[in-house]
């Protein structure tokens, strides 16, 4: 099958006991692991970025005129998606752009964990007794594979960390997605800061929401980051939760307590603030309210380093992690509609097709397929 429809040829096999099977007219066309030409494997996995299979199936057969069931476009989607995954992963594509190419040879990274939803175990049996029935009941043969059934998730959702690299305009970013845990996470830190060459930047620094992992994985993996800063919105986040606490959730002594601290916090500094909370401390006799300002004073302690904003500003660093949200919900938008359940790898090849999208590399690593073909 190619965009250009289906052929139909003959062609030579060559075999021999050193090097096996090789079959040079395959790898012409760009099917030597697929019947499907590498231009109709890019179409199924364009249209399978934003639409579920089913959809995407229909729209490829309107607009391609490539008639291409939904199962087969899941296949070809997850199997390019894995292969890509995997070079990631391996180090074996990266940023196409390096440090030199930024604006003022800053670059900035964020990290953030995302919830995606699982197909659990329990869900996998009731999937597996609801097809043997339809299947008996109409007269029809199992066509899966004998071997042991995958199984499901202990859990309903599983998180995903999303790693990301970009400049101060946007023009230059790079984004990559894992299931694996935090470790994984910082060795992708490693691995991408080292083809950018981030050592060599004249500013490096990270803004994220402060979770001790995040941090903990920078320390270690890219230790040489000017500043670790905890994204303003997260912090403001923080106090509005203590303002509603103590003064009532849309009350406007909570929202011109909250704007005042705020306002603290950006033009004087995390320990102003804290001297700020110290005093309204000692003017509460509620424990519930005492307990909410320990606890918000406890969480601004640990982060001091990260909450220097009047520091952060005239240096000219962003404190907001907008452009890492906004790839969180880039990367994930495909997982997570009405309804939809995925087996872990299959979720990591998606994420990982639509990383290179939102990396602006999409056209470019089509064509360097097909040079290597």
């Amino acid at each position: 099958m190619t965009v250009n429809g289906r052929l139909e040829f003959c062609r030579s096999v060559f075999w021999n006991e050193d090097h096996g099977t090789v079959v040079p007219l395959d790898i012409l066309l760009g099917i030597e692991s697929s019947n499907h030409s590498l231009g109709v494997r890019e179409i199924c996995c364009l249209e399978s970025l934003n639409n579920a299979f089913v959809p995407a199936s229909e729209n490829i057969k309107r607009l391609a005129q490539l008639d291409i069931s939904s199962s087969v476009v899941r296949q070809i989607v997850e199997h390019e998606g894995s292969d890509l995954s995997r070079a990631q992963h391996n180090s074996q594509t990266g940023p196409d752009f390096k440090v030199e190419d930024c604006i003022e040879k800053t670059i900035i990274t964020g990290t953030d964990g995302v919830m995606v939803p699982m197909v659990t175990e329990q869900q996998k049996l009731r999937r597996r007794k609801t097809q043997t029935v339809k299947r008996k009941k109409e007269k029809r043969k199992s066509t899966a594979k004998a071997s042991r059934p995958r199984k499901g998730s202990d859990g309903p959702y599983k998180e995903f960390k999303i790693v990301a690299f970009y400049d101060k305009d946007k023009t230059h970013q790079y984004v990559v997605g894992t299931s694996g845990d935090h470790k994984i996470a910082g060795r992708i830190m490693r691995k991408v800061g080292q083809k950018l060459d981030i050592s060599s930047a004249q500013r490096k620094y990270s803004v994220s929401d402060g979770a001790p992992w995040i941090l903990r994985q920078y320390n270690t993996q890219l230790p040489m980051l000017d500043e670790n800063i905890l994204d303003f919105y997260h912090f403001r986040d923080h106090v509005t939760g203590a303002s509603h606490v103590l003064f009532g959730e849309g009350n406007q002594e909570a929202l011109a307590w909250k704007e005042n601290m705020m306002k603290v916090v950006k033009n004087q500094g995390s320990l102003v603030m804290l001297d700020r909370l110290g005093e309204c401390l000692a003017e509460l006799k509620e424990n519930e309210k005492q307990q909410e300002l320990e606890n918000l004073r406890e969480y601004i302690g640990k982060r001091i380093a990260m909450t220097d904003y009047p520091y952060f500003l005239t240096m000219g660093y962003d404190i907001g992690s907008g452009p890492t949200e906004s790839f969180c919900g880039c990367l994930t938008k495909r997982l997570k509609g009405s309804g939809m359940r995925w087996d872990r790898d299959n979720a990591e090849a998606v994420m990982a097709l639509a990383s290179i999208y939102y990396s602006n590399q999409w056209h470019k690593y089509w064509k360097s397929k097909q040079k290597a073909a």
